[in-house]
């Protein structure tokens, strides 16, 4: 299975790399692929939406993934490992409730998150606390509070409930598995790669530091030099590990999206039983950046009950498709399925919690 998955991706990212490279000359050129088969397969306004839907996504996500992968390398080169251990509650509960609050202090959308989680678990960090973070950061922070009040501002309350119900879903599942996981969640190939990478940096950091550290401002600097190099060689490692899972997820949005219409839409809205499951499965679908998915969901504000679009609000930044395939490269596909079904669980029932009070 690792053979045939790693196959696929020496295969298929430099031919989706390709494939961005022509639907962004398509769009600055404003031209259309030669007819021949197309027409048949796809119609060309259809196709148009695809392009653009594909590009929007990969543009959107790929800043916030780079801020992720530089935080990321900035962790494993400046931050040791003990310093990680020490400032971390050593009481689970603790340990719970402030990865549900780290967020505030570093606000990354979900493109970003998984490299600095999986550093951070690496580091020392408990899994249960960086899980926490992963699922709670893309929405309790500033940033996203903020673009939700603006979307919402005839209902600020569905901002409130909003952050509410994603700290409240995010610790609850960091209790149950700071009580029932009792090994790493991270991949062992994928962990031991890394790690050897990550000591080879460091040590070559480190050596510099040493050798030089002590023998005035010019070798200081050539310290950081050193860490510095160091930093932006991790950066661009992880930025193109987690570029090739979020290529062949926008590719995969894109055509879901194209062939989803608006009326199917209103349809499912008609049903209070469907309402909730479709519009997490639609967010999941999408997969669209937390600071900007408050303004869709408020463009169906019309067609949908307050409760239902909490539950796309909650449920797409904690879980949607390109996210899945960059935490499979990280995480066990057993921690993944089960970090899946207990947040569409919590958040369902969150949502309908909601629903009645607000």
């Amino acid at each position: 299975m690792p053979q045939i998955r790693t196959a696929i991706f020496r295969i298929g990212t430099p031919l989706l790399g390709i494939g961005c490279l022509i639907m962004l000359y398509l769009i600055l050129t404003n031209r259309e692929l030669p007819g021949l088969a197309w027409d048949a397969v796809l119609d060309p306004v259809h196709f148009q939406s695809f392009k653009i839907l594909f590009i929007s996504i990969v543009l959107e996500a790929f800043p916030f993934i780079l801020l992720g992968v530089l935080f990321s390398a900035l962790l494993q080169v400046f931050v040791t490992d003990e310093l990680i251990r020490r400032i971390m509650p050593r009481n689970p509960v603790a340990g719970v409730l402030v990865g549900g609050l780290l967020g505030i202090l570093f606000p990354l959308c979900e493109c970003g998150m998984i490299p600095v989680v999986r550093r951070l678990i690496r580091k020392g960090m408990p899994a249960y606390v960086g899980i926490v973070y992963l699922l709670a950061g893309p929405i309790v922070n500033p940033i996203v509070f903020s673009s939700t009040f603006m979307a919402f501002r005839a209902t600020p309350e569905i901002a409130y409930a909003r952050m509410i119900a994603a700290f409240a879903i995010a610790v609850a599942i960091g209790l149950l598995l700071s009580k029932f996981m009792k090994r790493s969640p991270l991949r062992q190939g994928s962990e031991q790669a890394s790690s050897e990478h990550g000591h080879g940096h460091e040590h070559h950091a480190h050596a510099h530091v040493h050798a030089h550290g002590q023998l005035g401002d010019e070798t200081r600097r050539q310290g950081f030099r050193a860490r510095a190099s160091a930093t932006f060689s991790h950066a661009s490692d992880e930025f193109f590990e987690m570029g090739q899972y979020l290529l062949i997820g926008a590719l995969l949005t894109a055509v879901i999206q194209t062939a989803v219409s608006r009326d199917a839409l209103a349809g499912f809205a008609g049903e209070p039983t469907l309402a909730y499951p479709f519009m997490m499965a639609f967010a999941y679908i999408l997969s669209i950046c937390s600071t900007s998915d408050a303004f869709i969901a408020a463009s169906f504000s019309g067609i949908f009950e307050q409760g239902p679009l909490l539950a796309f609000l909650v449920f797409g930044p904690m879980i949607d498709f390109k996210n899945t395939l960059m935490m499979l490269s990280t995480f066990k596909l057993k921690i993944v399925a089960m970090l899946i079904a207990l947040t569409a669980a919590l958040t369902l029932a969150g949502a309908l919690i909601a629903e009645v009070l607000l």
